[in-house]
């Protein structure tokens, strides 16, 4: 295939994808595009409210730079690396020496531990908490992991894992999720941040903002502030949230140079693709998008919090794209009645067994759960 030819079938391709409705960039056609058929076993009826996905999928800028970025997927992606960390750092206040890009924020989460851990460490999470940060740690040799419950209010318990960090030799790694993940609830960055004045730099605090830019609690603020300062701060992002490429895995960290170093060592030569690269790029220009992610996240959370007021269900307040409610009952017979009507809720999270992680999609979407929860009212389930 010569070159002519194959820009002709590009060019082809461009114009009839451009054609077709989940390209439209019109706010009706974001809302109703179809999900794939076949895609684990699911067909569009059902609701995906179980991993704390943008509704909305892609960007349409995020879709029109995969299409132009087709040309060069041939390519290894040097250049978009580089233009992307440059775009971060600036974004950031920082130098591109302290951006670690990694395939999902998880994998960022997984060079921390690998970097920062070291023989004989300390591990300790809040329980329950994203368990990516514990599972990793307890598979490496010599790494011990402590939980410490969330406090009643919700928040991590910075008085007892201060406590427990104080009097090691070994390096210690405190990783604190916030907005929490599964409860979506905060811990004052204040108490944070008086914390890490006072730690001697062996305790090391892998913050994960995965849903920062859904908080509006004026007792927030990210830790970004540290980076400059500390060596023993690690603040990670991703843009499987709020920009909507979970499924293109994309995240970074923001480290001093020498701590981001240490861990670039841990990380797989080119584990950014050449087209998440520019797609990631064109998310960061894309402020109306994340706006309208926002607005719709507030609606869509309105009517599940409507529901739950109506059926006398507890639920935790919710400062991201997801929200944890008690339920009465089973927990496991309550995800598999929801299955069995094609709604998938969130997966159990010892030891808040009595409560549920779901989703917040589109608001039409809130409605058709929620009929489905009045439904268990009536029959006695919830």
């Amino acid at each position: 295939m010569n070159r002519r030819y194959f820009m002709q079938r590009v060019a082809a391709g461009a114009g009839l994808a451009s054609a077709m409705p989940w390209l439209s960039a019109s706010r009706q056609v974001l809302y109703t595009r179809p999900e794939p058929r076949g895609a684990g076993g699911l067909d569009r009826r059902t609701l995906r409210l179980n991993a704390n996905e943008n509704p909305l999928g892609l960007p349409p800028s995020a879709r029109q730079a995969i299409l132009d970025g087709l040309v060069e997927a041939n390519r290894y992606p040097f250049g978009p690396r580089t233009e992307l960390t440059e775009e971060i750092a600036r974004m950031h206040g920082v130098t591109p020496e302290n951006i670690v890009l990694g395939n999902g924020s998880t994998e960022v989460l997984q060079m921390a531990v690998q970097a920062l851990g070291g023989a004989s460490a300390r591990v300790l999470v809040a329980e329950p908490t994203f368990e990516d940060v514990p599972q990793y740690a307890a598979a490496l040799p010599g790494l011990h992991v402590e939980k410490v419950p969330l406090r009643p209010d919700w928040a991590h318990d910075v008085a007892r894992l201060r406590e427990l960090s104080r009097g090691r030799r070994v390096p210690v790694l405190v990783y604190i999720c916030n907005p929490n993940n599964p409860t979506a609830t905060l811990t004052p960055s204040g108490e944070i941040d008086a914390w890490v004045a006072e730690a001697p730099e062996h305790v090391y605090f892998l913050v994960d903002e995965a849903y920062f830019h859904y908080v509006q609690d004026p007792s927030y603020w990210t830790a970004l502030r540290h980076i400059q300062e500390r060596p023993n701060v690690v603040v990670t992002r991703t843009f499987s949230k709020i920009y909507g490429m979970a499924g293109m895995r994309l995240g970074y960290a923001v480290a001093r140079h020498e701590t981001a170093e240490r861990m670039r060592a841990f990380a797989s030569d080119n584990n950014a693709n050449h087209l998440v690269l520019v797609a990631a790029r064109a998310c960061l220009h894309d402020t109306g998008f994340m706006k309208e992610s926002l607005e719709l996240n507030n609606r869509a959370r309105q009517v599940l919090y409507q529901c739950l007021d109506d059926l006398g269900l507890e639920y935790l307040p919710s400062h991201a794209n997801f929200a944890m409610y008690r339920i009465n009952g089973d927990l496991l017979e309550f995800i598999e009645r929801m299955r069995e009507r094609d709604v998938l809720v969130g997966r159990p999270f010892p030891p808040m067994l009595g409560y549920n992680r779901i989703s917040i999609g589109l608001p039409e979407e809130m409605e058709r759960f929620a009929q489905h929860l009045r439904e268990f009212r009536r029959a006695g389930w919830v």
